[in-house]
């Protein structure tokens, strides 16, 4: 990213910790979607190359989740541009610049996933086409990356001066909010996949920010949605991902 866009000069913020709990920071559900496409694109071209012939069943699977994960970056970038960015815009001008390469960015990154969902639709019937599809993925989250931690390291400290410590914006609550107002993942599906591997009692913390309903639904929402992804991924320890 040009340095130009980068607004100077920035106040001195902590940095967040990468194995800090989501529930004790600012921004909760912008950086449970961060850790989330973090683990599953990490995830997503080993469960590719381990694909066989005949394992159709496996491939259609693997086709839904890159689909749900493909639907859950297009609402967390709708969260950001249409809900965050323009509040943003008018009490920190400016961080215009910074901004709007990063709202330009989110429509390049859309259009990408949209064609690589074309090449795992392929991958996922023909295993002929599984590794060259897994490297495109591998390719793809080393872009994503270099996004997040654009918005992380320079945009999210500044955030904490525009926005109060009680703001919903950014929070998981108001995620889950854009999520049932928009005609994409349900919330049962979202809420799991945002806190699969998060600390129980993280969880208990950040279903507390959360109506009454979702905190008595969240136990049959984990199990069901342990019980649909583990066949994709095998034992959950096998797949931890170990951040940078």
């Amino acid at each position: 990213m040009p340095i130009h866009l980068l607004p100077q000069p920035s106040p001195v913020a902590p940095e967040r910790a990468e194995d800090e709990d989501p529930a004790a920071i600012r921004f909760a559900g912008l950086r449970l979607v961060h850790a989330a496409l973090r683990r599953d694109l990490a995830r997503l071209p080993n469960a590719l190359r381990l694909l066989q012939p005949g394992e159709d069943d496996k491939g259609e699977a693997l086709l839904r989740h890159w689909d749900f994960v493909t639907a859950m970056l297009t609402c967390h970038h709708e969260q950001q541009d249409t809900r965050i960015w323009p509040i943003v815009r008018r009490f920190a001008p400016e961080l215009r610049l910074l901004l709007n390469w990063l709202e330009a960015d989110h429509h390049n990154l859309d259009h990408s996933f949209t064609r690589v969902t074309t090449l795992v639709r392929i991958a996922s019937r023909d295993t002929g086409s599984i590794w060259p599809v897994a490297y495109a993925i591998e390719d793809l989250a080393a872009r994503l990356e270099t996004h997040l931690r654009i918005e992380e390291r320079q945009l999210l400290p500044r955030m904490e001066l525009v926005f109060t410590a009680h703001s919903r914006l950014g929070g998981l609550a108001e995620l889950l909010d854009l999520l049932r107002s928009a005609d994409g993942p349900g919330t049962a599906d979202a809420l799991a996949w945002l806190l699969e591997g998060v600390e129980p009692a993280a969880v208990e913390r950040l279903l507390a920010e959360c109506d009454d309903d979702v905190a008595r639904s969240w136990p049959h929402w984990q199990s069901t949605y342990q019980r649909c992804t583990s066949p994709l991924w095998g034992p959950a320890d096998d797949w931890e991902v170990v951040p940078d």
